[in-house]
């Protein structure tokens, strides 16, 4: 994986776990660089549930990329003025589904839960297609 040192941004084609690889960890700790950094660099304190809730988005992005989205082609993390923005990048052109947290059944399923966290966790959430196929999804998280 590549990363720019002046923002917190990563092409996955050469993860260190092989080809395409790119975990929920290294997003989260591209996010906790960030407002480390900005915290260190101006002062400005940050609120601690608020991070966690940034890094669960983070995980939860970087996770449905992996499981639904062919895996993550590329991240980036930017600090704003009071908050986080993460994007993550993946190879499917299919729009993010909640799922009934019940089966036809009535059983309970498993997994499911993580685009509603996002939607919940973030102030704002956008979808985007890319020019070369796949999306990238932004989620912005007040943490400051």
């Amino acid at each position: 994986m590549r990363v720019n040192n002046s923002t917190d941004r990563a092409d996955v084609p050469d993860g260190r776990d092989g080809p395409g690889r790119c975990r929920p960890s290294d997003v989260r700790q591209a996010v906790q660089r960030a407002v480390t950094g900005r915290c260190g660099a101006t002062g400005c304190p940050y609120d601690e549930e608020a991070l966690s809730d940034a890094l669960l988005v983070a995980s939860e992005l970087t996770t449905n990329a992996i499981l639904h989205g062919g895996g993550v082609t590329a991240f980036a993390v930017d600090v704003e003025e009071r908050a986080v923005r993460v994007s993550v990048s993946d190879r499917s052109d299919r729009l993010p589904v909640v799922t009934d947290p019940l089966d036809e059944r009535g059983r309970r399923r498993t997994g499911g839960r993580g685009w509603p966290i996002v939607c919940r966790l973030a102030r704002d959430v956008q979808v985007a297609d890319l020019p070369s196929g796949g999306k990238r999804i932004t989620a912005v998280v007040p943490v400051f």
